[in-house]
Formats: structure tokens, C-alpha cells, sequence
């Protein structure tokens, strides 16, 4: 059994910090004993803000984005590009691309993809909410932005089968060389995916 260094309190924050992604034992033992140091000027802001989250944060019945209120306020934003609907996995790719300014559109969440192996399904996703959206005659492009894995592409693939009746274009971000990328470092697929998707110079 292994000794305990501290308190069954300080234990159980440890605990629960490790369950963040990204974070191992040893690394929330060290965040643990950071924020304890730094107790007036992190920890309690730091709870202040967990508590407010768990009050008032909720997921947007339009988009399924996370917010503070309902409808979230880029499905509120009347400076937003009707025309387009974003398809993104989850929340994290929807933040994503608004930190990079990527486009000015609207955003719809699946809540994650297709995965038969894990047994997540189509009623397992927001689909229904987006072709629903999707038959809005404001709507004019659905943006797949997905990840390039096999269960990405599947989903891709599954939405875009659903779409096929709609007088909508359905598109999907570029695969291929990151800016910045040098051609030796990548793989075979991201090389052969670029070579597909050449564009002219």
C-alpha cells in the first residue's frame, strides 16, 4: 500500500484533477499543490467559476453549442452568415474554429461521429436537428468539418447521403499539407489526400 502524503481532501482533489485530459497522477498531484499555494489568488476564483458553470452554463437547443444562455449567443448573432450551417464532432472543434476566425457562419454539434465499434448510431447524434436545419430555405451550404479518421468520413459520408434531396451544396474542408508542413515529416495520407485536392497557383 502506498503511503499517504496528505489529507484525504487534498487526496480527493488530486483524484478528480487527474480526470482531466491530459493530466496524469503525478501531474495533478503538481497542479494540486499549485493551486493550494496559490489558494487566494487561484483556487478561489478557480471555485467561483466551477460554481457559475454549474449554475448557468447549458447546451444550446438550436446548435448544441455550450453556453451561458439559450440559444447560445453565436446562434443569437444576427451579424452571422445565415446561408452556411458548420458540422463539427463536438464543442472543442466548434471553439476551435472560432479561435482561428475561420468563417462567420453558423455551427451545428453532432455531439461526436458515427462509430459502430462503440456503438454510437445516428440516434445517438444530432443529425435529425441538422437536416431539419438543414431544409431552412435560407440554408444554401453544409460545412463538414469533421475529422479525416474513418469514423469522420463515415459520418460525412451518412450526412451527406441524407442531404441528397436538398437543393444544398455540401462541402468539406481541404485535406493535405499544413502551412508551415515539409513534405519529408508527413505521412503517406496526408501527402496523397494534398496531391488529390491540388488547386491552381
Amino acid at each position: 500500500m502506498a503511503p499517504v502524503s496528505a489529507g484525504p481532501e487534498i487526496e480527493r482533489l488530486i483524484q478528480l484533477l487527474a480526470r482531466l485530459p491530459g493530466l496524469g497522477p503525478r501531474s495533478a498531484r503538481r497542479a494540486a499543490l499549485f493551486l493550494i499555494k496559490k489558494r487566494e489568488a487561484l483556487m478561489a476564483p478557480l471555485a467561483a467559476a466551477l460554481q457559475t458553470a454549474l449554475e448557468k452554463v447549458e447546451v444550446c437547443r438550436t446548435c448544441g453549442n455550450i453556453d451561458t444562455q439559450n440559444p447560445c449567443t453565436i446562434c443569437t448573432d444576427p451579424r452571422r452568415d445565415a446561408s452556411a450551417i458548420v458540422v463539427v464532432a463536438d464543442v472543442a472543434d466548434l471553439w476551435a474554429l472560432e479561435r482561428a476566425h475561420a468563417i462567420n457562419a453558423r455551427f451545428h454539434v453532432l455531439g461526436g461521429t458515427l462509430s459502430p465499434l462503440d456503438g454510437i448510431g445516428p440516434d445517438d447524434l444530432a443529425i435529425d436537428g441538422l437536416v431539419k436545419r438543414a431544409h431552412d430555405p435560407a440554408v444554401k451550404e453544409v460545412i463538414l468539418a469533421l475529422n479525416a479518421t474513418v469514423d469522420g468520413q463515415s459520418t460525412a459520408h451518412y450526412i451527406t447521403d441524407l442531404l441528397h434531396d436538398r437543393e444544398i451544396k455540401v462541402t468539406r474542408l481541404a485535406h493535405g499539407v499544413p502551412v508551415g508542413g515539409e513534405l519529408d515529416y508527413l505521412d503517406e495520407g496526408t501527402l496523397a489526400a494534398a496531391m488529390r485536392s491540388r488547386t491552381p497557383f
